[in-house]
């Protein structure tokens, strides 16, 4: 094709499984437009009638909506065997983009966005309009970090009757993005998309979904009845306000969620204004190259180096300072970047510990005692690396099981050292030669009760 109706293509921008968007120019008001094209087909089929119900729910829809974080709708035509939008073209990102931990964006413009996009919603429930998919896929932040919501395709009119509103059908939306209510079937109102958007607000802030399972009835299960973790339990580095928002947003009663965008909004403004206007991304990138440079870190993927960023805390620690102490309970560990640190145990020198070293790792491991059993104190300033565990225990698995390797190696390794040490200062062994050992099997053989080994004091 080389245009749609009076619109001439430029290039395909994507496609999906029901639509192709191109890249258009409009002659008649000389700008360049997104038009989506959907192919009906010739069959009269169940999903044929549903696309066509759909496309014309969108147009209807988005016409409708005017706001300067929604996608601007100029012309919505329907032919026999196919359908198009002619859209407003964004120039810029979508935020299913900016959801994996290695490609997370700033805090403070999260906030930002989420914030402009809660009050979008607030707009379009004012005009009788939900959304019923909000994603990452369907918002676009176009310059200046101004979000645009799309897709209105599975929109809800408040204004009709839904027990005869053909474009009403139960079940749409992305289920790890849907609200309880609207995984049952219930009636639905504005409340749903704000859940949505705190399940948005949560995966941009995180890397991860509040809720994640193997297969999609248990994710739905979850979702239903289980609470979602406390966003600072998963980023330590995240301020503590933002828990009671995103609890509040993720709440199942809905007389407890929030009542309206601008409500949510209004609550993100409060901790954005705490938040400097700082590029994080770029201390992000700075701290990602120095924990690849670690011996440690050698067989960690890139991925799951981003993912110890997003539970770790960078602690710059004075000298003379205990970072451990004995007696303590906690799980806590970490790498020592930069200066040296002592391990004492009752007030004796154990080692002396530089960079790249772990500390703290035994507590970890351990399956039943969190104790400490040595204390670890900074001989000069000190770089610290501090690894939450309960952040750590909620990672993906992979990180889970290579950052359990990688501890047991380096134990193994110490453990090593120190039996070469104790060799080094020990007595003779009772043979050292070979050819008239006794091995173990023939002492036990040979002596009723079996073999009787002591330890000697060194």
């Amino acid at each position: 094709m080389e245009s749609i109706g009076r619109y001439r293509i430029i290039k395909v921008l994507g496609k999906g499984a029901t639509a192709t968007v191109y890249l258009c120019h409009d002659p008649e008001a000389d700008r360049e437009v997104a038009v989506k094209v959907i192919d009906f087909g010739v069959d009269g089929s169940a999903m044929s009638r549903r696309m066509r119900k759909l496309f014309q729910n969108e147009g209807m829809v988005s016409q409708r909506m005017n706001h300067p974080n929604i996608v601007r709708v100029y012309d919505a035509v329907v032919e026999e065997d196919r359908a198009y939008l002619a859209m407003e073209y964004i120039k810029g990102f979508s935020l299913e983009e900016c959801i994996r931990i290695d490609k997370l964006l700033p805090m403070h413009r999260v906030i930002g966005i989420i914030f402009k996009c809660c009050m979008a919603l607030d707009s379009a429930f004012r005009q009788g309009i939900i959304h019923r998919d909000i994603k990452p896929a369907n918002i676009m932040v176009a310059e200046n970090d101004e979000p645009k919501i799309a897709d209105f395709g599975l929109a809800l009119n408040l204004s009709k009757d839904m027990d005869r509103d053909s474009t009403f059908i139960m079940g749409v939306g992305s289920p790890a993005y849907m609200s309880p209510e609207q995984i049952k079937g219930y009636q639905l109102n504005q409340k749903t998309d704000l859940y949505s958007m705190g399940v948005v607000l949560f995966q941009l802030l995180t890397g991860r979904l509040p809720f994640r399972a193997a297969n999609q009835a248990t994710l739905i299960y979850r979702i239903i009845n289980t609470d979602a973790p406390k966003i600072t339990a998963l980023k330590p580095n995240l301020p503590a306000a933002l828990d009671p928002i995103i609890r509040k947003a993720l709440e199942k009663d809905l007389y407890s969620r929030y009542k309206n965008g601008a409500e949510f909004a209004k609550d993100l403004s409060t901790v954005r204004f705490q938040i400097l206007d700082e590029d994080d991304t770029v201390l992000d990138s700075k701290h990602f190259e120095i924990l690849r440079k670690l011996e440690f870190f050698t067989e960690f993927e890139n991925i799951e180096l981003w993912e110890v960023l997003r539970v770790a805390v960078w602690r710059d620690i004075a000298p003379k300072v205990a970072i451990i102490r004995e007696g303590e309970h906690n799980k806590m560990f970490g790498i020592v970047v930069s200066g040296h640190v002592e391990v004492s145990m009752e007030g004796k020198v154990l080692c002396r510990l530089g960079p790249g070293e772990i500390i703290g790792e035994v507590a970890y491991l351990h399956p039943t005692s969190d104790l400490r059993h040595a204390t670890v104190t900074s001989l000069e300033p000190v770089l610290f690396v501090e690894i939450n565990a309960s952040a750590l225990s909620l990672s993906s698995e992979e990180l889970m099981e290579r950052m359990r390797n990688t501890l047991l190696g380096r134990m193994i390794k110490r453990l090593r050292e120190v039996n070469q040490i104790a060799a080094a200062q020990g007595l003779p062994a009772v043979e050292s030669g070979t050819g008239s050992t006794t091995n173990v099997t023939d002492q036990r053989q040979s002596r009723p009760g079996g073999l009787d080994l002591e330890l000697s004091p060194m």
